[in-house]
C-alpha cells in the first residue's frame, strides 16, 4: 500500500487556509512535514493523527486524562 503524499498548496486546500500560514506553522514544527529538497512534503495519515490530535486538545479532552 503506497501512503499518499501531499504538497504545501494541497494542505493548505485541505486545512483550507493560505499556503503562507502552512508554511509559517510548518517551519515551527506543526503539521508535521519532511522536505523533499526544497518544497515541504506531508504524509496524509500524519496530518489526519495531527488534525485529530488538535481538535481533542481543543476540546479539553487531553486534559481530562
Amino acid at each position: 500500500m503506497t501512503e499518499e503524499i501531499l504538497t504545501l498548496p494541497e494542505v493548505a486546500q485541505l486545512l483550507k487556509v493560505a499556503e503562507k500560514t502552512v508554511h509559517t506553522t510548518t517551519q515551527k514544527g506543526e503539521p508535521p512535514a519532511f522536505k523533499v529538497g526544497g518544497p515541504w512534503r506531508f504524509r496524509r495519515t500524519d496530518l489526519t493523527a495531527w488534525i485529530d490530535a488538535e481538535t481533542r486538545r481543543a476540546s479539553g479532552e487531553e486534559d481530562s486524562k
